[in-house]
């Protein structure tokens, strides 16, 4: 018995070292990539990014072209450690500080003044500049290795639904883009991203991390910015995070109504529920590859049950506004 049991053991660290030697190799291969201005896809812990050299003008060019995202629209900078921030921002606020101690490695994007040098393809043309430190250990291990700061917007073309698996990417980029796969994303909403350019800091974009936890920290509450009045932000648009389905909220209750409504004017429609009893966190997990699925049954419509209005479910009452007003 004791003969087997180390058999195992030993099987399993065979396998387990045979899995960390592959993904060095694919590691090395997209550091390769990305010191030669290519491109590369890989998982945080919210979604899937596709990656460039952000030292790079370049390739950053390639992101936008790929992507085909405005060049006014900025990209989020990921790092592997706070300490890199000085190399990128012409300041550090005490604020700053406190929220990363509190909330890096993890899905906070903050937005600071940028350093002199900084790629105006980084920032979208604007002075601040969008960082954060992802969670993931694929991330991590890949700004480890590549040893600067690397470029990532979600993996999927501008204004369409973010990818949380490799396979999303794969299917919005068929094309040679080298993809390092890991699993499903934890968070799979985007980064919450706060602006602390001003003397009071703003909530830019909702995220997992929450207004309130953000508030605890500062000791003070965030405000909403007014339009035109905040940096420009990822996902900060009107319309985004949208399936090509136009998609449609239901008010909490009234899903089975909107179906017979629509069947009954020959539409053919999908549904999305939201159950009583579902929490946010599992909700914001599997929004997306929901979407993603819907959007693949060649529907007319994707109706789409609106989520609570408690503040643990901004994040996702968000992205769904935003992918529903694309076909208003």
């Amino acid at each position: 018995m004791t003969s087997r049991r180390r058999g195992t053991h030993d099987h399993r660290r065979t396998v387990v070292a045979a899995s960390m030697l592959v993904m060095t190799k694919k590691i090395d291969a997209a550091v390769t990539r990305l010191r030669a201005g290519e491109l590369v896809a890989f998982p945080t812990e919210t979604v899937y990014g596709l990656g460039a050299d952000a030292r790079n003008p370049v390739a950053l060019r390639k992101v936008y072209a790929l992507k085909g995202r405005p060049a006014t629209h900025p990209l989020i900078l990921h790092l592997h450690s706070v300490d890199e921030l000085v190399s990128w921002a012409a300041e550090v606020p005490p604020m700053a500080l406190r929220l990363a101690a509190r909330f890096w490695p993890g899905p906070l994007t903050l937005v600071l003044r940028r350093a002199a040098g900084v790629a105006d393809e980084l920032t979208g043309g604007q002075d601040p500049i969008a960082v954060r430190v992802p969670a993931h250990p694929v991330a991590r291990a890949l700004l480890a290795a590549f040893g600067s700061g690397i470029a990532a917007p979600s993996a999927n073309r501008y204004g369409r639904v973010s990818p949380t698996r490799a396979a999303h990417v794969r299917e919005e980029f068929p094309q040679d883009l080298l993809v390092l796969e890991g699993g499903d994303c934890e968070v799979g909403l985007e980064s919450t991203i706060v602006s602390l350019v001003g003397a009071t800091p703003q909530l830019l974009r909702p995220g997992v991390i929450s207004s309130a936890a953000l508030a605890a920290e500062l000791g003070m509450s965030l405000q909403t910015p007014t339009s035109g009045a905040a940096p420009r932000v990822p996902g900060s648009t009107a319309q985004h995070y949208a399936p090509q389905t136009p998609l449609t909220l239901v008010p909490a209750g009234r899903l089975d109504t909107a179906i017979k409504t629509a069947q009954a004017g020959g539409e053919l429609v999908v549904t999305l529920a939201c159950p009583p009893g579902t929490d946010a966190a599992s909700y914001g997990r599997a929004l997306y590859a929901e979407l993603r699925r819907l959007d693949k049954q060649g529907a007319s419509r994707i109706l789409v049950e609106s989520v609570p209005k408690s503040a643990d479910w901004d994040a996702a009452r968000d992205r769904l506004a935003r992918a529903a007003a694309t076909f208003v």
